[in-house]
């Protein structure tokens, strides 16, 4: 696998088409978490896609009559596919226009021939527009998606504490980890744990371009930013309080993951004494 970042350029169209299905994706571990509660995830990890060898996965969710069933969408041979541990499987297409609604109504509907009771949110991917998908534009994007995918994970194995898994959030279509300090925070009138995120987004519309983020929670301002980031990553604050570091700053550089890597450790090198007691 290439280490290389490519040029995410002219790809909208795309981008919100593979947004849109991986809200229907998403939809089917949400619904039926709400049957199979032992599956329910205090922080929603279990609505999340985690990269494996099939693709962006769910997480594995119970058969009625025994066994288990996962979708996994997969970008380089642009479908979602429905399996279960019985050797059954569906494949469905991402490249023939598609609504959203219509995408997102098949897998529920293929789920539930299956037996799969569940509370499925279909308005989350209804959007009745037809959908383009430019199977080159998605490609790359899942070229870069490996990459920054295999970069979060070596940072998160190289560092310790209370930290969820590498997950892409159909919601928002960013792919991210949380680390979580020891410091208790009183937000609207209950206690939380610190935090600090490690993220990629591929752009929205307050920040149209792709970028990196890590945000420590709370902010201490004063301390952080007078720690000076390496490369082209600069604190923020203002709206948001973090860390960005723009995507196109590391496009085609032969050492984007290392300087990825060096970006959130010190990130996290600055933040984690603010955020533990």
């Amino acid at each position: 696998m290439s280490e290389t970042l490519p040029a995410l350029t002219d790809w909208g169209a795309t981008k919100q088409t593979l947004h849109y299905y991986a809200k229907g994706v998403g939809v089917i571990p949400h619904g039926v978490a709400k049957v199979q509660t032992d599956l329910a995830h205090p922080k929603w990890w279990h609505i999340s896609l985690k990269m494996g060898a099939a693709g962006l996965t769910t997480e594995k969710m119970a058969l009625p009559d025994g066994g288990e069933f996962w979708l996994a969408l997969n970008g380089s041979n642009h479908e979602v596919v429905l399996e279960t541990s019985k050797g059954d499987k569906q494949t469905f297409s991402m490249t023939q226009g598609k609504t959203s609604t219509e995408f997102g109504n098949q897998l529920v509907d293929a789920v539930e021939a299956l037996g799969v009771k569940g509370e499925f949110k279909r308005d989350e991917f209804e959007n009745g527009e037809p959908r383009e998908y430019d199977q080159t534009k998605a490609e790359t994007w899942w070229q870069a998606i490996q990459v920054i995918n295999a970069t979060m994970s070596k940072h998160h194995d190289n560092i310790s504490g209370e930290i969820g898994p590498v997950q892409l959030w159909p919601h928002g279509f960013d792919t991210a980890f949380e680390w979580f300090g020891t410091r208790k925070v009183s937000y609207e009138g209950a206690e939380h744990p610190s935090q600090l995120n490690f993220g990629f987004s591929p752009g929205e519309p307050s920040h149209p371009e792709p970028y990196f983020y890590s945000n420590p929670w709370p902010f201490e301002e004063e301390k952080l930013t007078a720690v000076e980031l390496p490369h082209e990553a600069k604190w923020h604050v203002g709206d948001w309080q973090g860390s960005i570091y723009e995507y196109s700053a590391l496009v085609g550089d032969p050492e984007a993951s290392d300087k990825l890597f060096e970006y959130f450790a010190k990130v996290y090198e600055a933040a984690a004494p603010t955020l533990t007691v």
